[in-house]
């Protein structure tokens, strides 16, 4: 039995959640510190999270679509940066001043206001590091791929 509209977009919520936690975990215990582009990466995860928690106000079919697309553009942009820092980014020696740098620093100030969990503290080129053999903008762009398709299908899915 599939999993109704509002309790798949919960458990996306829950894995991109979980994505940051582990992010986080990683940053704090295992010492991988996030360059702007992974952090940016962190904000979308977060932004997915909340857009699919607002399934819960509302029991209208429409309502679940919407938020289901929106979910999906916020995914797809997430796939886009992790690529970019997986193919550019990394190969770069600094990410000082590019989007990913100037719109958490510059226009969000999320850097200096939650530094534990947007807190730029290392280069593209420092922060290309892996876990199991892969680096981590590719899981993330897995994982951004994976809640794209997953997205994406459910809107086109009979609801009940």
């Amino acid at each position: 039995m599939p999993l109704s509209q509002p309790r798949l977009l919960n458990l996306i919520a829950f894995v991109c959640i979980a994505a940051v936690a582990f992010a986080v975990f990683s940053q704090h215990v295992l010492g991988m510190l996030p360059c702007a582009w992974c952090v940016l990466q962190r904000l979308i995860f977060i932004l997915i999270a909340l857009i699919c928690l607002l399934v819960n106000f509302s029991n209208s079919l429409s309502y679940q679509k919407i938020i289901t697309a929106i979910a999906a553009v916020f995914s797809i942009s997430g796939m886009w940066a992790a690529w970019h820092q997986a193919t550019v980014a990394s190969q770069s020696f600094s990410c000082d001043m590019s989007f990913a740098d100037v719109f958490i620093s510059r226009h969000t100030g999320l850097d200096s206001a939650i530094p534990w969990l947007f807190g730029i503290y290392a280069t593209c080129m420092d922060a290309a590091v892996t876990l199991f053999g892969v680096e981590y903008a590719l899981w993330a762009l897995i994982l951004f791929a994976l809640l794209t398709i997953v997205l994406i299908f459910s809107l086109f899915r009979k609801l009940n």
